[in-house]
């Protein structure tokens, strides 16, 4: 029942900007915690951003603090995560997470490649 989609993920030169998405349904959106995590190739899936159910309590890796920026559209079932100033480093598989109390549910991944 429980869907998480993620979108937006592509190719991108340094410097550059880049939007993902992550559609939820199945679930009540409003009351589920998000975050987003990345994996790139040989290392351990990192977290990168969380945002609380109200979109009050927001939080960040300090490899993207001040760069990326953690949204939710309760209204739309999405969070954002808009990335700006992008590095190679930055090239990683990202991953949405929706997490109700003890549950997480986890989207496949998009893949953003920095490269110039």
């Amino acid at each position: 029942q429980v869907q998480v989609v993620e979108s937006g993920g592509g190719s991108v030169q340094p410097r550059g900007s880049l939007r993902l998405s992550c559609a939820v349904s199945g679930l009540d959106f409003s009351q589920a915690a998000m975050s987003w995590f990345r994996q790139a190739p040989g290392l351990e899936r990192e977290f990168i951003a969380g945002i609380s159910t109200s979109a009050g309590r927001t939080s960040y890796a300090d490899s993207v603090k001040g760069r990326f920026i953690i949204s939710r559209d309760n209204n739309k079932n999405t969070v954002y995560l808009q990335m700006d100033a992008l590095k190679p480093q930055d090239t990683a598989v990202y991953y949405c997470k929706a997490t109700m109390g003890l549950t997480s549910y986890w989207g496949e991944g998009t893949l953003v490649t920095v490269s110039s």
